[in-house]
């Protein structure tokens, strides 16, 4: 199996399953010499773990990262940063199940089909486990281009949305619920509708919205290593997306040219930011924003038809622990990536 890098120049490699006994990662190319905030990189796993709610997944991982090289008194020496995330509450036998049928819409059917063999435990190398991995390098990330800041947040569940403009939204709120949702009227009815959704061994999708502050002008290269391009790659990278749209967006096909065009101020701002901060491909200095459409979770806890391996329908149940809604754990996931693409061009 190939494509388990990402980046070029920082550049995270992960590994591990869902049931394995770890899961992990090598960091190449972080600068020599930079004091790591183990705490930071700590309380960004904490953010993504599961059992934090009573909407997500009751899973318990203490989610602790072991960090094996690459970093000497507290400091980067250059080499290759290794580090693994034990799993500590594995209950395999959940999936004995489903060891012989594939899941709708999940990727055991194309995984048995690209290599001949899975892990069904889980969903194996497919599971979302994976992106706590994700999270420690774009922890360090963070580190790195720091003044650069990263706010994501989930700006609708179904059919509940937020109707504010992420520039009057007090991003300080972002963590003060267990939705992640910086407007608290909606972040209520976002949690009813999961815990309703829940209840009825259903899952839903939704959006989350990210907002990147302080990026100097000249990220991003054209022609195909456009900086939107790269966001692009590294959102839809991750489980259970479906779209990704920065600035205008779609929304943009609705305007004229003389309503969408960004004018300049005398100083290079521009009056507004249709462009979402990036033109031709790189930033122009204005704040990047962009939104990720998250797609309902597959599993669900009701009977579902499932295909066999020897090629019959049947109806089966799922069973285990799993999310109702992904998006209020995406969030510190869609920021990491966010953090690797910036920190690939800044090193």
């Amino acid at each position: 199996m190939s494509g388990n890098t990402f980046g070029n120049n920082f550049r995270l490699t992960t590994f591990g399953e869902s049931h394995g006994e770890a899961i992990g990662g090598v960091i190449d190319g972080c600068p020599a010499g930079m004091f790591l905030n183990i705490e930071a990189i700590q309380s960004e796993l904490d953010r993504r773990k599961p059992g934090q709610s009573k909407i997500v997944t009751q899973r318990k991982e203490s989610d602790i990262v072991h960090f094996f090289s690459g970093i000497f008194e507290g400091k980067t020496t250059g080499t290759p940063i290794g580090f693994i995330i034990p799993n500590e509450n594995k209950k395999s036998q959940d999936y004995n199940h489903i060891k012989e049928f594939y899941r709708p819409s999940h990727a055991d059917f194309t995984y048995q089909q690209k290599y001949g063999h899975r892990d069904f435990r889980g969903g194996g190398r497919s599971s979302a486990r994976e992106t706590a991995c994700r999270v420690v390098g774009g922890a360090i990330a963070k580190q790195i281009i720091n003044p650069i800041s990263i706010h994501a947040y989930v700006s609708s569940v179904g059919n509940i949305s937020i109707s504010k403009k992420y520039s009057d939204l007090n991003f300080s709120l972002i963590e003060s619920n267990v939705v992640r949702c910086p407007d608290m009227v909606i972040a209520q009815q976002m949690e009813n509708l999961i815990s309703e959704v829940k209840k009825n061994g259903d899952t839903i999708g939704g959006i989350i919205t990210c907002v990147i502050k302080n990026v100097p002008i000249g990220l991003g290269n054209p022609v195909f290593d456009r900086l939107e391009a790269e966001l692009a790659k590294a959102m839809l990278s991750i489980n259970a997306t479906k779209g990704f749209e920065f600035g205008s967006g779609f929304e943009g096909t609705t305007m004229l040219g003389s309503q969408h065009n960004d004018y300049f101020n005398l100083d290079g701002t521009t009056k507004t930011n249709f462009s979402g901060g990036i033109q031709g491909g790189i930033s122009n200095g204005m704040d990047i924003y962009f939104r990720v459409a998250f797609k309902p979770v597959a599993t669900l806890l009701q009977t579902q038809e499932m295909l066999s391996i020897s090629g019959e329908l049947e109806k089966i149940k799922g069973r285990g622990r799993h999310d109702a809604c992904v998006v209020p754990r995406a969030v510190p996931i869609v920021e990491a990536m966010a953090a690797l693409v910036l920190a690939d061009f800044l090193v």
